[in-house]
C-alpha cells in the first residue's frame, strides 16, 4: 500500500537547517546556498577542526563533531526541521580504492543520523549518495550508455564506497515506508569547482589535472602523468548546479525516498578533459602525456542519464564543462601561487 504524502508547512527563514559534512566542499557550498537564500538558522557540522573547513559562512553555527557517534547525532539533530547529511569519509578514485574500510564505516554516520533526525521530528532528511552505487558490470566500456536510476539493481556496486551508499539509500527508503519520515536521495556524479580539494590525494580529476597543468606551466615542465590510459570517460557536475539540485530535490514530494541522478550528462574522456584544461591555461604546446597504468582508474565509463530529473523537476545541471573548468582552474591557480608565496591556501 502506497503511503499518503501529507503536505508540510513551507520552510520558514528561521527554521533550523542542519548540514553535516559542512566543512567539506559540497556541504560548505550548500550552507552558502541557503544563507544566500535568506535562511538565518543554519547549523553546520563537521569533524574537522574549523581551521580546516573549506568554507566559513558568516552567521552560520559551526560545530566540530564526529557524527559517526550516536550521541553527537542526537545533539546535532535537536530542533532540526531539515537535515542534509553529506558527511562521509571519501575522496577521489585514489582514496576510494585504497581506503575501502574507511568508506564502508561511513554507514555508521547515516545510520545514527537518520535515527536521530527521526526522533527529533525532522520533516525532511537528505542523503548524499553516489553514482558509485551503480552496477559496475554496466560500466566496462568508455563508450558507456548513460546510467538511469534503475541500473543500481541487480546490485554490483563499487567495492567499499559504492556498497555503503547503496545500503544507506535503503535505510532512507525504509524510514519513509515504515516510519513516514520524508527522505530524499541524490546520486552525485563527480562534483567539482572552486573551493574543492585540489591537492593531497583526495582530489578528483578536474582539480588534479588543473594542478598538474599549473605546476607544469610554472616550472616549464613539458610532461604530465595521467592515471590510466586516458580513454576512461566520466561526466563532471559544477558545484553551483549540485547545490541547486539538492535544494530542488528535497522540496519535491514526488521524489520522496526515490534515488535520483544528480550529475551532468556531458561525457568526456580523461584525455579530452586534459585538453580542455590546457586550453584554459593558454598552453601553446600540448604537454607530453605519460600514462600510469598501475594507478587507480575506476570503471571504464560512467555518465548520468538525466531523463528522470528533467521529467520530474523540469531541470538538469546545465553549466558546461568549459565554463566550470575556467572558474575552477583560476581558483586553483590562485591557491597554487599563494602557497608558493608562503601564504595560507584553501586545500580542504
Amino acid at each position: 500500500m502506497k503511503r499518503v504524502v501529507e503536505q508540510d508547512q513551507p520552510l520558514a527563514k528561521g527554521d533550523l537547517i542542519v548540514i553535516t559534512g559542512a566543512g567539506g566542499f559540497i556541504g560548505g557550498n550548500l550552507a552558502l546556498h541557503f544563507s544566500k537564500r535568506g535562511f538565518t538558522n543554519i547549523r553546520a557540522v563537521d569533524k574537522k577542526p574549523l581551521y580546516e573547513w573549506y568554507l566559513h559562512v558568516p552567521g552560520v553555527q559551526n560545530l566540530c563533531l564526529d557524527v559517526s557517534h550516536e550521541e553527537n547525532c542526537k545533539r546535532v539533530c535537536e530542533g532540526a526541521v531539515e537535515v542534509y547529511n553529506l558527511a562521509a569519509d571519501m575522496g577521489g578514485m585514489g582514496f576510494i580504492e585504497h581506503f575501502r574500510i574507511e568508506c564502508l564505516r561511513s554507514i555508521l554516520i547515516n545510520t545514527n543520523m537518520i535515527e536521530s533526525a527521526y526522533r527529533a521530528g525532522t520533516r525532511r532528511y537528505f542523503f548524499s549518495s553516489s553514482a558509485c552505487a551503480y552496477n559496475t558490470d554496466l560500466q566496462q566500456d568508455p563508450n558507456v550508455r548513460a546510467l538511469k536510476e534503475s541500473d543500481a539493481y541487480p546490485a554490483m556496486a563499487e567495492r567499499g564506497y559504492g556498497w555503503e551508499k547503496l545500503m544507506s539509500e535503503m535505510f532512507c527508503q525504509e524510514y519513509w515506508a515504515e516510519r513516514g519520515m520524508k527522505t530524499f536521495i541524490a546520486r552525485f556524479h563527480n562534483v567539482y569547482g572552486p573551493h574543492g580539494t585540489w591537492d593531497g590525494g583526495r582530489e578528483k580529476a578536474p582539480a588534479a589535472l588543473s594542478r598538474k597543468v599549473i605546476e607544469a606551466k610554472d616550472t616549464g615542465a613539458k610532461d604530465i602523468t595521467l592515471w590510466g590510459d586516458g580513454t576512461r570517460t566520466r561526466s563532471f557536475m559544477y558545484i553551483d548546479d549540485c547545490v541547486a539540485g539538492i535544494d530542488k530535490i528535497v522540496h519535491c514530494d514526488d521524489l520522496i525516498a526515490t534515488p535520483i541522478n544528480l550529475g551532468s550528462s556531458e561525457l568526456v574522456s580523461i584525455n579530452e578533459l586534459l585538453t580542455k584544461i590546457e586550453n584554459v591555461a593558454g598552453l601553446k604546446e600540448r604537454l607530453h602525456r605519460h600514462y600510469d597504468l598501475d594507478a587507480p582508474m575506476g570503471v571504464a565509463g560512467r555518465n548520468s542519464d538525466n531523463t528522470f530529473i528533467k521529467q520530474v523537476l523540469g531541470w538538469e545541471p546545465s553549466t558546461s564543462l568549459d565554463t566550470g573548468l575556467a572558474a575552477t582552474y583560476q581558483w586553483i591557480e590562485e591557491q597554487y601561487l599563494r602557497r608558493k608565496a608562503g601564504k595560507r591556501v584553501g586545500i580542504g
